[in-house]
């Protein structure tokens, strides 16, 4: 299965063309539909709809759609419909002129004081009346689903980008434990025997006699629990563990980007461990070489769905 971005964008446009026939007019009107679907990173499904007031019917059948093709993101639906005629200004056909014209002297003979019609009211009418007459039922479902189409070979591409680049991002970071790993027994033993010679100086024995047996038991146990403090064995171990689980999760794909980001999580708490426990320069510089990748694995984890 791929793994998936939340970030994309897909677009799709239909166009069609409507005959009027009338006895004294006759016109083809030419209507274009587009839809725009943008997506970005977010913890669920967030759905924000941009769509004219004669589509606002059509809000929740989009709604359903999405939700059953898409899992998580930010996403942004702009529907339009744009009319062309021949002319600039639709000229209105002399059977609507003179069903408003009636219809202007009935409510006149109610009410007397009311304002006639405009020339402006009468155009605004007449595009009223063209504009709405085109069902976009069956148009907008299959323009929707071939745009959501367009939009997951746009976030699958992503995803492929992404997951190239959190395995090359696991390589580093195996690299980076396997060359701490060594340091590790090399250390505990360095700072055991330094703790022993500063207990010695102590103790007053600067000139080669040796500790009391009762002494040296407990400088032994004392440089014995501060090698166990600054041990990071546990540490490297549960590190490589969770790159392990890391590029499981990747070959698998799916919907991994929370658990992913949970892993990352623990991999920055193994590192910043690492770096605290570090008595030796080495993985002081170890322990941020791998927060810097870490950090980067991290912004990158956001996007994925």
């Amino acid at each position: 299965m791929s793994v998936y971005s939340m970030t994309g964008y897909a677009s799709a446009q239909h166009s069609s063309a409507n005959t009027t026939s009338d006895t004294q007019d006759k016109s083809v009107n030419s209507s274009h539909l587009g839809i725009e679907i943008r997506s970005v990173n977010s913890r669920y499904l967030d759905l924000s709809f941009r769509l004219g007031d004669e589509l606002r019917a059509f809000e929740p059948a989009l709604r359903e759609l999405l939700n059953r093709r898409l899992k998580r993101g930010k996403v942004e639906i702009r529907i339009s419909v744009e009319s062309n005629t021949p002319n600039l200004i639709a000229e209105p056909s002399i059977r609507l002129l003179q069903r408003l014209n009636a219809i202007q002297d009935n409510i006149k003979a109610w009410l007397p004081q009311a304002t006639p019609l405009s020339v402006a009211d009468v155009i605004g009418l007449t595009v009223g009346d063209t504009s709405s007459s085109k069902d976009w039922q069956q148009d907008i479902t299959e323009l929707t689903e071939q745009a959501v189409n367009a939009l997951l070979s746009a976030r699958e591409r992503e995803g492929a980008r992404l997951a190239i680049m959190l395995q090359e991002r696991i390589k580093q970071l195996r690299a980076l434990a396997a060359q701490a790993g060594p340091l590790v027994p090399q250390l505990v033993s360095q700072q055991r025997q330094r703790f022993m010679d500063r207990w010695q100086e102590a103790m007053g024995l600067v000139d080669g006699g040796s500790l009391p047996e009762v002494a040296h038991d407990r400088a032994l146990a004392e440089a014995t629990a501060f090698a166990i403090r600054i041990d990071v064995a546990e540490e490297i171990t549960r590190l490589v563990s969770h790159l392990d689980e890391l590029e499981r999760l990747i070959s698998k794909g799916g919907e991994i980007g929370k658990r992913l980001d949970f892993l990352i999580q623990e991999l920055h708490r193994e590192a910043n461990t690492l770096g605290s426990k570090s008595a030796a320069l080495e993985l002081t510089h170890v322990s941020v070489d791998m927060k810097v990748l870490i950090e980067q694995m991290r912004e990158q984890v956001q996007n994925i769905e």
